[in-house]
């Protein structure tokens, strides 16, 4: 985008349509604001794309609508995708008056826009969860692997308590190139999926449990602790970072 950019404003000048002192000026502007723009309360990097493969990802928490919807406003400016986490409707509204085509994730507290085609992952990432109530964290892991580029299967509700619905979708496992694993309680979950696949698995605690499970320490914990080869741990309800990971594995 950046690069077509400035080969337009070359091709202007040697066809005559643009003089050279023109295209300096807009070059300069264009360039003075390319590695990060400054908004007051925001800093945006535009140059997170060119460094990490995605543009800047917004976290909602913290932020007035009106400062997301700003910094979401200068990210699709640049023709970038965008995806703000921890958000809420108020939050969309403000950005929809912006940006017409974004979308709200209701379940996923998420909030986005594609507009650059990404490049596609190379094969299918499965998003497995323990239980239901493990869905919001595995819809925001969801969500984010999708709009970089990935295909996801969601294979919900299959915790250990019955193993039998984890058993009977072995084949929907099986060709996975990485799998997601989101759960809670004493999160038991990954590891038995660790032993059924020869893939990468991202374990994603999360806060839903009884009281010992301490807001999700107890799945941390179990997690960590994975006697099953190939199990990696993100931060509880983490599912923004399991399914960004998740995507650069799945384009390596």
């Amino acid at each position: 985008m950046k690069l077509l950019l400035l080969r337009a404003l070359f091709e202007q000048v040697q066809a005559g349509t643009l003089t050279v002192d023109e295209a300096e000026r807009r070059s300069i502007d264009f360039l003075r604001e390319l590695p990060f723009e400054d908004l007051g309360f925001a800093r945006v990097d535009h140059h997170r794309a060119i460094r990490q493969g995605f543009p800047e990802v917004v976290l909602g928490i913290g932020k007035t609508p009106a400062q997301i919807a700003s910094i979401a406003e200068r990210i699709a400016k640049r023709g970038q995708s965008v995806l703000v986490t921890r958000t809420d409707e108020a939050a969309y509204e403000a950005v929809r008056a912006l940006l017409p085509a974004a979308r709200f994730h209701a379940e996923a507290r998420a909030i986005t826009l594609l507009q650059d085609d990404s490049q596609p992952g190379k094969g299918v990432i499965v998003i497995a969860t323990g239980g239901t109530a493990d869905q919001p964290v595995a819809e925001e892991a969801a969500i984010t692997a999708e709009l970089m580029g990935n295909e996801v299967d969601r294979l919900y509700d299959v915790g250990v308590a019955g193993i039998h619905r984890l058993l009977s979708a072995h084949e929907r496992l099986a060709r996975a190139r990485v799998v997601i694993v989101v759960a809670g309680m004493e999160g038991a979950l990954p590891s038995v999926v660790g032993g059924l696949v020869q893939v990468p698995v991202i374990a994603v605690p999360t806060s839903t449990g009884y009281g010992a499970s301490f807001e999700g320490v107890a799945a941390l914990l179990g997690m960590l602790n994975s006697c099953a080869a190939g199990v990696s741990v993100v931060n509880i309800d983490n599912g923004f970072g399991a399914g960004s990971i998740a995507s650069l594995i799945n384009h390596l």
